[in-house]
């Protein structure tokens, strides 16, 4: 079978090294790809969001499955572009996409399922959004409606910086905001394919969104991960599947659109229960990489019975393991960096089932070294018999890249261990 998946990212490097593995995989293109992938299968050039080209090229080259690694594609309709040119597809249509690519919408069909998140409010003027920070106060949560590459979040503390976050959305996306009632517990992150008709969860993780040790700084797109999640105990995981997942997938097939894709949700958990804090229709980044160093090629597997609606004959093998992954981030990061940047020490390190350091952004100099040509760059991912072991392998890796130029969290699974 040969595989093309869209996406150039850490997620999909992640997603092509454990598809790779599997035997039914004949054949693997990532397009385009990074400088990482390309050291481990062939990349093609191609525009993610222009759904004609991302057909185009999977008809040139005979693909028989396309997986869809990040949010943007989805939510321009290049699933629904394929599936209409015949060709197996993993991803949710355009409609179904809109649990991400909309805040509000997403709290709206919670709000029909009845499933438990934050109260809320969608405001379209910087002035009625400011005028409703003033009568709840702070702590308070803004959120950009659409999409915004999981940094469209602030978390405020006081009402200045919620009013702050406010303007700054309105002036970088000029739509609506969604701002929520603080909620205070652990967050975790829970992961669970479904095809139409049966859903089969993929295993928890945490991440750390904060860009500075002990959960300091800006929210990024994260700065570290590990799975499973302590907190997230079977019981929990019960009560998400009856009272989230299950509801939220049946209010999306009332709606017309049903979901068929792997559901991300980001949960606060207090008191032993959780509730929704929201939505993402792909892999997380860097969850993906902890997640795929645990299930290895059995995740094509999965997959490939999602996009045929067969999930209720998988049964995945979970080893009693734990992974985890450090990001390593251009100085700067969330905010301006350098591009172009020499990182070296990356060829003396181990590539093997339990060590990879994936590539998120990630470049090919002149002199065919690896330049950095991005914000997060790197992604050291290590599996091991605890999350203790596994962290020492990470950041192993971690010290042995050559790349002053770049920085990480040195506290990745503090809250674990």
């Amino acid at each position: 079978m040969k595989i093309l998946i869209l996406g150039s990212g850490g997620r999909e490097h992640a997603l092509a090294w454990a598809v790779k593995q599997n035997a039914a995989c004949s054949g693997l293109i990532v397009a385009p790809g990074n400088a990482g992938i390309a050291q481990d299968t062939e990349c093609q050039p191609v525009d993610p969001l222009n759904p004609t080209a991302v057909v185009a090229l999977a008809q040139a080259n005979a693909v028989d499955f396309v997986i869809i690694g990040p949010e943007a594609p989805l939510a321009a309709g290049v699933s629904d572009a394929l599936r209409a040119a015949g060709i197996l597809t993993f991803g949710p249509s355009q409609a179904a996409a809109m649990l991400e690519a909309s805040k509000g919408f997403t709290k709206e069909v919670c709000d029909a399922a009845g499933a438990p998140t934050a109260a809320w409010a969608r405001f379209d003027t910087a002035a009625e959004a400011h005028a409703h920070v003033d009568r709840e106060g702070a702590p308070i949560v803004i959120k950009a409606d659409g999409l915004a590459a999981g940094k469209g979040v602030t978390v405020a503390m006081t009402a200045t910086e919620a009013h702050e976050a406010i303007e700054s959305l309105f002036a970088e996306n000029g739509a609506e905001v969604v701002i929520e009632e603080f909620m205070d517990g652990e967050e975790a992150s829970f992961f669970v394919l479904f095809d139409g008709h049966t859903a089969l969860p993929v295993g928890s993780a945490q991440d750390h969104k904060r860009v500075f040790d002990g959960d300091k700084g800006p929210n990024t797109g994260g700065m570290g991960a590990y799975s499973p999640a302590p907190v997230f105990t079977p019981a929990i995981e019960r009560q998400v599947m009856d009272e989230i997942i299950r509801p939220t997938m049946a209010e999306m097939a009332r709606r017309g659109a049903p979901f068929q894709g792997v559901l991300f949700a980001g949960l606060m958990i207090k008191d032993g229960r959780a509730r929704l804090v929201e939505y993402n229709v792909r892999f997380g980044d860097p969850e993906c990489q902890a997640l795929m160093m645990r299930l290895g090629p059995q995740i094509l597997d999965a997959l490939l019975a999602c996009a045929t609606g067969q999930l209720q004959n998988v049964q995945l093998s979970w080893a009693d393991d734990h992974a985890i992954s450090v990001v390593m981030a251009a100085q700067g990061y969330p905010g301006d960096y350098v591009k172009g940047t020499a990182i070296r020490g990356l060829a003396t390190l181990p590539d093997d089932p339990d060590h990879k350091v994936f590539h998120a952004g990630t470049t090919l100099g002149a002199d065919g070294g690896i330049l950095a040509n991005g914000g997060r760059v790197l992604a050291a991912t290590a599996r091991g018999s605890s999350l203790k072991v596994a962290q020492i392998a990470a950041y192993h890796m971690i010290d042995a890249i050559d790349w002053p130029e770049g920085f990480c969290r040195r506290d990745i699974g503090w809250r674990a261990l």
